[in-house]
């Protein structure tokens, strides 16, 4: 359900694109993101801080876009936000002394610490690569093409990256050791 709550108000910005061009999507986005905000503080009676930075972004990005009636602000917007993830991935053992990641996925997961560690470095070069690969489509591109990455291109490549993560992550979670003497039953000890 989060997931397709996440997903709406960027298929709301792509259809109000094709739909509308750069103007009205901008608008929608923000009009979505906020809805999104009040719905989930409705719900839950909080926002989780991601969704607040990056609804804080698309109306500071989309109103400077729609002020100077320049899109290459709300196109900014998602480097931005990745970077800022990033350096939030950066920063968190200094303030607190677990990665980022741990504290997102520690209640679920075990691992030693070096994976963490592993695992947090994996996110910000992932954060990283996507901010530079949405400078290089926005400048080297036409607007339809960005606006298709944004939607398609994005959402692919975190959904490999989750995977690749998922099956490093298999590898290095603790197994149960099988090997161990199992107790035998009466009906064995005969």
């Amino acid at each position: 359900m989060q997931l397709l709550l996440d997903f709406l108000p960027v298929l709301a910005f792509f259809v109000a694109y094709k739909t509308g061009g750069i103007y009205v999507a901008t608008a929608i986005i923000m009009a979505a993101m906020t809805i999104q905000c009040a719905v989930i503080w409705f719900i839950k009676r909080k926002v989780s801080t991601m969704l607040l930075v990056s609804t804080a972004l698309v109306l500071v990005f989309g109103s400077v876009t729609l002020l100077v009636h320049d899109p290459v602000f709300i196109k900014w917007k998602m480097t931005v936000l990745d970077w800022l993830f990033a350096l939030a991935f950066v920063l968190a053992p200094r303030f607190g002394g677990q990665t980022l990641v741990q504290r997102l996925m520690g209640a679920q997961v075990t691992l030693p610490e070096q994976h963490w560690v592993t695992l947090n470095l994996m996110w910000i070069v992932f954060f990283i690569l996507m901010g530079g690969l949405n400078v290089f489509v926005l400048y080297h591109y036409d607007e339809a093409t960005w606006v298709n990455f944004k939607l398609f291109g994005t959402m692919g490549l975190t959904i490999v990256f989750v995977i690749i993560q998922g099956i490093w992550l298999s590898g290095k979670m603790p197994k149960d050791d099988d090997s161990a003497p199992r107790p035998s039953t009466p009906d064995q000890q005969n």
